[in-house]
């Protein structure tokens, strides 16, 4: 039985839920995933063949406990001890803890905020439809990914339901297994099983949940049990209301090939969909140079000998007049991606917009092959071969060096 508390709990959980906009996939994951094999829940049945026996591990069983979305989040830049993890469990009006591995990973220009979960216990942090639904853990457990369905529309999902995990040349392909809504601040999951592969800091991240206290009283007693400088403390009704927290500084921990090029990404929201990142990342990872073609542009330190070097590829092939210094739209641009509170490569100096009018999102373009072929060659990935195309869009997809 639940106590009153409890009951509070999970009454003010459900209501999170509505105003978070997790019906929008609905709470059940009722939308049939890309690929074969699928239920009408929109995961495979448990006595389905496992696609990644890699990364499967044990299937979650018969769900216990309550459901309740979390009430506070902690994301830190390192993984969280089982002190403080312990320390936190014991502060007055906090219910329960999981523990979680949380990382921004960057697929076609957009952050996706992945979790790594033991789904036996994550999923009552979940909709209640969603946390029913052995289907959709079965899934996650063997190895598979569960995300919104919505998310999907810019992510190169093939005709089996793969995609790339990452923009890097090095991303791992994963099947999609479920469409289903997750807790506020999460994007998708997967299974623990996938943390070194995609290079993510294990444990860095809590779902807590309150008693009848509101969350926001919990907050100094958590940042003192957490080294705030390298973490975040967010209230989930505050998400709920503007997306992002506009009173804690985010962390962002990026993965993937270019991870050392961005490390850990801490910024505040500015509102108008600008960001500020933190003055000490700046100062230690942007910078202006002069480059072919180009001349002055200011990006990542480490974009620039691989710039340098597909421009001067591109000069040296008599193609430099197929890019428009006038039509550049600049490299670093410490905003979300329109519309969205969605970190993209520009905001870490990661990528460039060349040619812009005639490079249009979602049409063919008017860019160059050869101008294409060498940004390539130069380690990075064009957005005119997105499903959803960006012609005028180079992202960094991995380091190459010069000579």
């Amino acid at each position: 039985m639940v106590n009153g508390r409890g009951s509070v709990a999970i009454a003010a959980a459900l209501l999170l839920a509505v105003a978070a906009g997790g019906c929008e996939d609905s709470s059940r994951a009722d939308q049939q995933p890309a690929g074969t094999r699928t239920s009408a829940t929109g995961a495979a049945p448990s006595t389905s063949p496992t696609l990644d026996p890699a990364h499967a591990v044990e299937p979650p069983g018969r769900r216990t406990g309550f459901v309740g979305y979390p009430d506070i989040v902690v994301t830190s830049a390192d993984t969280i001890d089982p002190d403080t993890v312990a320390a936190i469990k014991h502060i007055r009006h906090v219910l329960d803890v999981d523990q979680i591995s949380l990382a921004d990973v960057i697929v076609q220009n957009q952050s996706l905020r992945v979790a790594a979960v033991d789904p036996a216990t994550y999923r009552n942090y979940t909709l209640v439809g969603v946390a029913d639904s052995k289907d959709v853990w079965d899934r996650v457990a063997a190895g598979e990914i569960a995300l919104p369905k919505r998310l999907t529309r810019k992510l190169a999902v093939d005709d089996n339901g793969f995609f790339p995990l990452g923009s890097t040349e090095d991303a791992p392909r994963i099947h999609i297994g479920a469409y289903a809504a997750q807790a506020p601040l999460v994007d998708a999951v997967v299974n623990e099983a996938w943390v070194p592969d995609l290079d993510m800091k294990e444990g860095n991240a809590l779902l807590i949940r309150t008693g009848g206290a509101a969350p926001s009283t919990l907050r100094k007693a958590i940042k003192a049990a957490v080294d705030g400088s390298r973490s975040s403390v967010q209230m989930t009704d505050a998400v709920a209301r503007y997306n992002l927290d506009p009173a804690v500084v985010q962390t962002a921990v990026v993965t993937g090939t270019v991870a050392d090029a961005v490390g850990v990404y801490r910024y505040s929201v500015l509102g108008g969909g600008r960001i500020a990142p933190d003055p000490g990342w700046v100062a230690s990872h942007i910078t202006t140079e002069v480059v072919p073609i180009l001349g002055a542009v200011t990006c990542n330190k480490l974009i620039f000998p691989q710039l340098k070097a597909a421009l001067q590829d591109i000069q040296s092939q008599g193609l430099a007049d197929e890019i428009h210094p006038n039509e550049y739209a600049g490299c670093y641009n410490a905003r979300f991606i329109a519309g969205s509170t969605k970190l993209s490569n520009h905001a870490f100096g990661l990528a460039l917009d060349l040619n812009v009018p005639g490079n249009q999102r979602g049409t063919v373009g008017q860019m160059d092959r050869g101008v294409v072929a060498a940004f390539e060659k130069w380690g990075f990935t064009w957005g005119g071969r997105w499903g959803y195309t960006d012609p005028m869009h180079f992202e960094m997809n991995s380091v190459r060096r010069p000579g």
